[in-house]
């Protein structure tokens, strides 16, 4: 009996003190567990990663930089059925815990156990806020426990309404988008508040299982989970019927929003990237949400990008036909056509590769991605033979599809028309010389396009800012500004004859030549400047002196190697594009240029300034001389290389340049309101023949894109500065192309005091003496 009592009382001992050791066991376990609790501080300085949106005129998009594509959006600027939509799905008693929802939990646990695993979290949106910036996505009972020790403390630190902002900006929705915002562009194409709560209740049942309910992937999956939230929603009363029936009706249209990232003017993006990441870093560029405004107008990128195409493919053309960018067999058509598959739809102008199925004399059937087309017989007339030893049947013939193209090769094409599905291509070429365009604005410094190449998908040097060249004669300019203030004016005669350089020490000789190899006589400052005539640009430079001319050069911002040789006249310094376009403005600003801006301004994803650009000038020459220049190359337009150009009817002034052997092609070409420079040229130095002149290769392109541009201006002539006269001027001595006697008649400026006293002044400079010739200031 005593026995009986003494064990009843152990028992009851026993009985008391489990409670206690339970209870010891939890806290001991919370004690050792919050040892190694993150800090949840950082979660109230949220601070996810962010795009960066670079943006055009206009706040037109040009293109994002990211890690994770997500854009912060406020609770307040979204509409208040999407976070509703949210809770309905995620956490409908959100606004009622503390963080941690004991029957969700349990829910979660009799789930689990059934299961013999983990199979469902039972989480609050809290929770699923520390889980995502603070934990592991691991699933473990000792990672729920921390999970719900940080979310109670997290809720005694943030409202609910900043958690559930949190979550709505950090959550993954599919398709690479964090966050509504990006999930509502992505999807429906629209931003986060123009959403129904159709389109809501689509993206509130992402969550779960981004690719299972991808509207993209399995839109029945998705109108299923639409409907489950809508159902939720209304059971909650978040909705009425007749909203949660209007929803269900409603007709869902899928489609992204509209991006030219990289698509449109991707080198000058490229640009844009690497300025900002100089400056700010590239973990800030990718993930900081900059804002950044640059100078880009999107439909000169447009036009400078289409006219590099068709400049630089019709530059290859000449060469004729080589053969088809590929072959394929009969059992590899089919991973071709289903690697170039495309949900857009081909638009006039783009670039793509086909597949011939079918040849015949009038036209060839091709086909790319799911779509078939045809090359019309007119696109091939340029096919003439290009490749050494081959003729007979397999020899190309133009205009005969049949002849130059086979069954199973590939082939470049761009599209000419799209009726019906069926569409009409043009038989293109890759192009052999790559080229750049810049265009600026010489009163801002401001550049509105900048193509670097071709493809920047095939080639990402950007010819632009990157290659330097040799300009040729387009460097002519710098020497003749030099010359106005040395003495020189537009109605110095100078002697074009033949003219030798030795050098005894290194035992060599160089003699330099016109373009034509023709020599003209007595020739006008002007005149040699508007027809490019080397021997005269020598003859100036070396009586200037090259130091003077090195001088002009550095004070006109070029930036390149000089050495004190005579060739720099003619431009044997390599310089980059953008680089002489800098250089170039010196003239329509009257005498100073200005250093060219892309990037305008910077702020950061809480719309503070980090960065603001502005016109910075730099004195070069006076406005006197800068005006002179500008008559002087207006005639480069009127009588002379650039003549190509006349077709604008407008106020142009430019200068053509080419190199040795045809291996560089240039134009510079300016109105008072834009300026735009072209480069042309293979990327190893070599010749592009025939044609490679600055002419018939970069002012072409130069002429494309100005075309599509200057209606979106009014035509404006450039002002002269106090101090300029103008007086007609005539060389009865000048000589043309054939030999024969040509006079020459211009009404030409001048700086008010050094105007010629003669009319004729060809005669009076043949007339004139070393010694007492004003007119000439020097005759060679």
């Amino acid at each position: 009996m005593r026995r009986s009592r003494r064990f009843k009382r152990k028992v009851l001992w026993v009985l008391l003190a489990l409670p206690a050791v339970g209870l010891a066991l939890v806290a001991l376990a919370f004690w050792w567990l919050s040892h190694d609790l993150p800090g949840f501080r950082s979660i109230t300085d949220y601070k996810p990663p962010l795009v960066t949106t670079v943006l055009a005129r206009d706040n037109q998009v040009l293109g994002y930089f990211y890690k994770e594509k997500r854009f912060l959006v406020r609770l307040q600027d979204m509409p208040a059925h999407l976070p509703k939509a949210f809770l309905a799905a995620e956490d409908s008693s959100f606004y009622k815990h503390d963080g941690i929802d004991p029957w969700a939990i349990v829910r979660a646990m009799l789930m689990n156990l059934k299961a013999g695993g983990i199979k469902q979290g039972g989480s609050t949106i809290t929770q699923q806020v520390v889980k995502r910036l603070l934990l592991t996505p691991e699933k473990s009972f000792e990672r729920k426990i921390k999970e719900a020790m940080l979310a109670y403390q997290l809720e005694n630190y943030l409202t609910k309404d900043e958690i559930l902002t949190i979550y709505l900006n950090q959550i993954f929705l599919g398709s690479k988008s964090y966050g509504v915002e990006a999930a509502a562009r992505e999807y429906f194409g629209k931003h986060v508040q123009d959403l129904t709560l159709a389109e809501s209740a689509i993206l509130a049942g992402l969550p779960q299982a981004p690719s299972r309910y991808s509207p993209y992937s399995d839109p029945t999956a998705a109108k299923t989970r639409q409907k489950y939230v809508l159902d939720q929603m209304l059971s909650q009363g978040f909705i009425t019927s007749a909203q949660h029936d209007q929803a269900l009706a409603q007709k869902l249209v899928y489609k992204s929003m509209a991006d030219h990232s990289w698509k449109v003017g991707a080198y000058y993006l490229e640009e844009v990237r690497r300025f900002l990441i100089d400056k700010y870093g590239e973990d800030e560029v990718y993930q900081g949400g900059l804002t950044v405004e640059t100078a880009c107008e999107l439909p000169h990128q447009i036009a400078a990008d289409n006219a590099m195409h068709r400049g630089l493919a019709d530059i290859a053309k000449r060469k004729g036909w080589e053969g088809p960018a590929g072959r394929l067999k009969p059992e590899e058509y089919a991973r071709f056509l289903e690697e170039s598959r495309s949900g857009e739809i081909p638009k006039p102008g783009t670039w793509l590769r086909a597949l011939v199925v079918e040849t015949a004399k009038d036209k060839a059937t091709v086909r790319f991605g799911q779509h078939t087309g045809d090359i019309l017989a007119s696109s091939t007339t340029w096919c003439r033979n290009a490749v050494k030893g081959l003729t007979g049947p397999e020899a190309p013939v133009p205009g005969d599809p049949s002849r130059i193209l086979h069954k199973g090769d590939l082939v470049w094409a761009t599209v000419r028309e799209n009726k019906g599905g069926r569409v009409t291509l043009n038989l293109e070429r890759e192009p052999g010389p790559e080229g750049a365009l810049v265009s600026m604005m010489p009163a801002t410094g401001e550049v509105v396009a900048l193509s670097g190449g071709f493809s920047f998908e095939k080639s990402q040097f950007n010819r632009a800012t990157q290659a330097k060249r040799q300009p040729g004669s387009s460097f002519k300019p710098i020497v003749y500004s030099a010359a106005l203030d040395h003495g020189f004016t537009p109605a110095s005669v100078i002697m074009d004859a033949p003219i030798v350089f030795a050098n005894v020490e290194q035992g060599t000789i160089w003699r330099p030549e016109n373009y034509e190899d023709i020599f003209y006589g007595p020739t006008l400052l002007s005149t040699a400047l508007a027809r490019s005539r080397n021997l005269v640009t020598i003859r100036v430079a070396q009586k200037v002196g090259i130091r003077n001319v090195i001088e002009r050069a550095r004070a006109m911002g070029i930036e390149s190697e000089l050495p004190e040789n005579l060739s720099i006249a003619l431009g044997s310094s390599a310089v980059t594009l953008i680089n002489l376009c800098q250089a170039y403005t010196t003239f329509p600003n009257g005498g100073s240029y200005v250093k060219p801006r892309m990037v305008l301004s910077v702020r950061s994803a809480w719309g503070e300034t980090l960065y603001k650009s502005e016109p910075e000038f730099v004195e070069a020459m006076s406005p006197q001389t800068a005006f002179l220049m500008v008559a002087m190359l207006k005639e480069v337009i009127n009588v002379g290389t650039g003549g190509a150009a006349k077709v604008l009817g407008r106020p142009l002034a430019g200068k053509t340049g080419t190199t040795n052997n045809e291996q560089d092609a240039w134009f510079m070409g300016f109105t008072p309101y834009l300026l735009t420079g072209v480069y042309v040229g293979y990327d190893q130095l070599q010749s592009m023949g025939r044609g490679g002149t600055g002419a018939s290769s970069a002012l072409p392109i130069w002429l494309d894109y100005r075309k599509a541009v200057e209606d979106r201006y009014p035509p404006e002539d450039f002002a002269p500065p106090e101090g300029i006269v103008w007086s007609r001027v005539e060389n009865s001595q000048a000589v043309s192309s054939k030999g024969e006697r040509a006079p020459e008649s211009y009404f030409l400026p001048f700086v008010e005091g050094t105007q010629p006293t003669v009319t004729d002044v060809g005669a009076a400079a043949g007339s004139a003496t070393t010694s007492d010739s004003d007119l000439m200031k020097q005759a060679f």
